[in-house]
């Protein structure tokens, strides 16, 4: 019996389902039953009881399941452990990060921890946000930083930072010269938004809605930057962390307006594999990360945009990462 089949049964159980549990392990969902049923003839009893509508694990399948996890995990945790042994790679730390959080806060942590550890570097890749996914889960990543983080079976999720976001406009746009806005202000006005593939275009879309506001929207964008460079030629306003957009408040080519009663918050998160060791490097990286971990929105903010499915996370890179 191999250790893969013992997972894709694991992973079958905790997914609750064949095709999710396929596609985690990278076969067909026919080839996933097929494991299941190898699994039943060796021990010569029903793990899965599948007359039934989802199916139900037995309690033998109970029985096998609370070992075979265990098996499983051990298995993990030594392969990692060889890996790190004898890769010629064991000095670095592999970051995976969406680009709009790798730009802003990467720099300074990863030239303090090479101050910190000279012997070890800093492997840091810009990512699309599923992809910063698979690249954890596969171990090809030791971590990843994006927006929205969703823990799964696979993927464990530390919260960050929270950033708050600001309605973002040229410095001539007749909302510059406002301190503060509703979000009925922005009615009429033409907006330039996030992609609606993107989980912060879908919510910021939804929090528009829930206050009945209806911008125009002109434009659509998957990067902040894009986003930013529109803006700046009067596009139209847009809604955007403020962090991101420092720099060109700063320099005089945008503004920002706070938007009353109905702040919005983009959460950013550390995620790495969940039931593996983390290699001694890959821990002391996170806890300087988390060192620092604070939200960075006002005191006054009440109601965070909600973090939710993983998959359909935040903005990317262009294509030239």
């Amino acid at each position: 019996m191999q250790i893969r089949a013992l997972k894709v049964f694991c992973d079958v159980v905790t997914r609750k389902s064949f095709s999710k549990a396929a596609a985690d392990n990278g076969i067909t969902q026919s080839a996933a039953s097929q494991t299941i049923h190898q699994i039943e003839s060796h021990f010569g009893v029903k793990l899965l009881d599948r007359s039934k509508r989802p199916f139900v694990v037995t309690e033998e399948g109970k029985v096998c399941f609370d070992h075979c996890i265990k098996l499983v995990r051990q298995f993990e945790t030594l392969e990692s452990r060889l890996k790190n042994l004898h890769s010629t790679s064991s000095d670095t730390v592999k970051v995976a990060s969406i680009y709009s959080v790798g730009l802003i806060y990467m720099k300074q942590f990863v030239q303090r921890f090479t101050e910190l550890n000279p012997e070890i570097n800093v492997q840091l890749e810009y990512h699309h946000p599923s992809e910063v996914y698979n690249l954890v889960k596969s171990g090809d990543a030791d971590l990843g930083l994006l927006s929205y983080p969703t823990a799964t079976h696979a993927v464990a999720a530390i919260p960050w930072r929270e950033e708050a976001m600001a309605v973002v406009v040229a410095p001539d746009h007749p909302l510059a010269a406002d301190q503060s806005v509703t979000l009925n202000d922005l009615n009429g006005f033409d907006m330039v938004g996030f992609d609606q593939n993107l989980r912060i275009g879908q919510e910021i879309n939804r929090v528009l809605a829930d206050a009945n506001a209806a911008p125009n929207v002109v434009m659509e964008f998957d990067n902040i930057e894009t986003l930013k460079r529109a803006i700046e030629i009067n596009a139209g306003f847009s809604i955007l962390p403020e962090t991101h957009v420092q720099r060109e408040v700063i320099a005089g080519t945008l503004t920002t307006v706070r938007v009353e009663s109905n702040p919005l918050i983009r959460p950013v998160g550390i995620i790495h594999r969940d039931n593996i060791k983390l290699g001694v490097n890959t821990e002391s990286f996170i806890e300087l990360l988390i060192e620092d971990a604070q939200p960075s929105t006002p005191a006054t903010t009440t109601s965070p945009i909600q973090q939710t499915d993983l998959d359909s996370s935040s903005e990317f890179a262009p294509s030239a990462k």
